[in-house]
Parts: structure tokens; C-alpha cells; sequence
């Protein structure tokens, strides 16, 4: 066993007040404490992991637990275990990072500047670009725009911008999920993929001069395709992910399939990052109704990418 592959995966403690802490315990008992060959370890408060016995990576900032309502004097101690887990891993002490669910509301009171963990992510580890991709037992997908209003995508997405994101994400299923050759599927932005122009011209404009681009560096490289019969089971199996224009045509599949085992994965990175794909949860925090299959999933998830790295 290389040393590599023996080093810890780190799982963040998230939003103290909602269902994150509770569900790293959850799945560290699952898991009994190690994924393969690498210990597990929680990064944050001590006193926000209830039941928890195991190995810890304490903050300094202080943080309290009170299940479904988030107090901002907890914010430093979120960001601090942010910081500890990535450092950890930039140094080569750590082969994972797995990041429970933050509140970017109760962290923007306390000077956060970031819209979310993969742009702090990116700032952490200096990343010319960060890719958020949801991966599940049978899809993986990557939104082009995330968060937006509907009425700003087509102005947003640029041929430069899917064919950077494409050779992220290629790169990616090479380096981490062990594909040898990789098959990228892309999205149409309108119905029908433009149907020719008569539905919009962003595809032929945009799309497929990108898509171009990416073939003449040799990659396998399909599309525009028309959203609506992208991903029935036929149609996943000729392509190992899919580049989608907009947040929901991204996730709408993959939480129709993976909802409760799906992944949030962030590509561009020099670490491996993951996390559940689900949010604070305030409403169930502390009532014992959690469900940690995420979470488990993320740590395996975590584990696989790291050791494709690794060799």
C-alpha cells in the first residue's frame, strides 16, 4: 500500500445548525471510521458533532449546535474547518476533501465573499477555474451557468466558456474516474437544440463552433443534443457525462435518478473535493430524520478519485 493511498479523507462539519454534523457521524459509524485504505477524519468544533468519538481536526474559532437555526458568531469556526481540510490536502497530508452542506445566508453576515464552497474552493487553492458536476450511479452532469435567473443564460454562455469547461471535464474523467478515452455529451440551449435556428440561434452560433473546437483537439465529443431525450438510459450510455447550459437542466436528472445517492463534485482543482448533494436541511436538523446515503456516497466517491489519482 502506496503511502498515498493511506493518507485520511477530511469530512467538513458544515452549517453547525443543520443536518451536515449529524450526517459526518452517521457516515463515519457506517463506514466504521475508514473508506478502503484511509482513515477518516472530521474537521470543526468539537461540541457540534454529537456522538462522535473518532479523530478530529478542531477549529479555533469556537461553534455551537443548536439543530435549525444558525447563530453568526459559528461562521469563523464554518470557514476555519474550510480552510484547515484544503490546507491539509494541499499539503499532502490528506487525499479528500468531503464538505457538508454551509449556509451561505448566516456566512454572508459575517463578511463571506464567496457565493458558495466551490468559489471559495477555487480561491483557496488558486484554480484557474473551478466545474461543479453532479455525479451519480448512472449520470454525471456539469451546468454550464448554476446560479442565475433563467433570462440571463443565453447572454452568459460563450463558445470559450464550453469548450474550457469541456477539456475541465474530459481532463477530469480521465484523472479521477479512470476513463480512458472519455465521451462528453453537450446540451442544446433551446428545445430541439435550435432546431435548425427556427427556436433560437445560440446553438449553431454558440454550441457547435465550441463543440468543433473541442473534436479538433481530439476529444469524443457529441452535440448540441436536444435536452429532452439526453438522458433516458439509451441515450446515457453513449456518452460518460453530459454538459448541460443551465442549473436545471442539470439537476432535474440527475436528482430524478440519484436523489438520494447523488454527488457533488468540484473539477479544476489541484485536490479532490466532493460533497452530498443536498443543503442544510435546517427543518429535520436534530429531529433524527437525516439520511446519511449522500454523504456515504460522497466519501466513496472521494476515496475512488483520490486513489485514481494516486496511480
Amino acid at each position: 500500500m502506496s503511502k498515498s493511498n493511506s493518507k485520511p479523507i477530511l469530512i467538513t462539519m458544515g452549517e453547525p445548525a443543520g443536518i451536515g454534523p449529524e450526517v459526518a457521524v452517521a457516515a463515519y459509524k457506517g463506514l466504521g471510521g475508514r473508506i478502503g485504505t484511509h482513515p477518516l477524519k472530521l474537521v470543526g468544533a468539537p461540541n457540534v458533532f454529537d456522538g462522535f468519538d473518532g479523530e478530529l481536526i478542531r477549529t479555533k474559532a469556537p461553534a455551537v449546535r443548536v439543530p435549525g437555526k444558525p447563530e453568526p458568531n459559528n461562521g469563523q469556526a464554518v470557514i476555519q474547518a474550510i480552510e484547515l481540510a484544503v490546507g491539509e490536502a494541499l499539503a499532502g497530508e490528506a487525499a479528500a476533501v468531503v464538505t457538508a452542506p454551509i449556509n451561505k445566508a448566516a456566512l454572508a453576515r459575517v463578511g463571506f465573499a464567496y457565493p458558495g464552497h466551490t468559489e471559495f474552493l477555487q480561491a483557496l487553492t488558486n484554480a484557474p477555474r473551478a466545474v461543479m458536476m453532479l455525479a451519480g450511479e448512472t449520470l454525471r452532469v456539469v451546468p454550464l451557468t448554476v446560479h442565475m435567473p433563467i433570462a440571463d443564460v443565453p447572454k452568459t454562455i460563450t463558445t470559450e466558456a464550453i469548450v474550457e469547461t469541456g477539456e475541465i471535464i474530459l481532463a477530469a474523467l480521465k484523472r479521477e474516474f479512470g476513463i480512458a478515452s472519455p465521451r462528453l455529451a453537450v446540451a442544446g440551449l433551446n428545445p430541439h437544440a435550435g432546431e435548425d435556428g427556427v427556436l433560437g440561434g445560440e446553438d449553431g452560433a454558440i454550441i457547435v463552433p465550441a463543440i468543433g473546437k473541442l473534436r479538433t483537439k481530439g476529444h469524443e465529443v457529441r452535440g448540441p443534443l436536444s435536452a429532452d431525450t439526453l438522458f433516458h438510459a439509451e441515450a446515457r450510455a453513449r456518452y460518460d457525462a453530459a454538459l448541460c447550459m443551465y442549473h436545471d437542466q442539470a439537476l432535474i436528472p440527475i436528482k430524478t435518478l440519484s436523489f438520494w445517492d447523488g454527488v457533488n463534485v468540484t473539477l479544476g482543482l489541484p485536490i479532490v473535493r466532493t460533497s452530498p448533494d443536498h443543503g442544510t436541511a435546517l427543518d429535520i436538523a436534530g429531529t433524527g430524520k437525516a439520511d446519511a446515503r449522500s454523504m456515504i456516497a460522497a466519501i466513496r466517491m472521494a476515496a475512488a478519485m483520490a486513489d485514481a489519482r494516486a496511480g
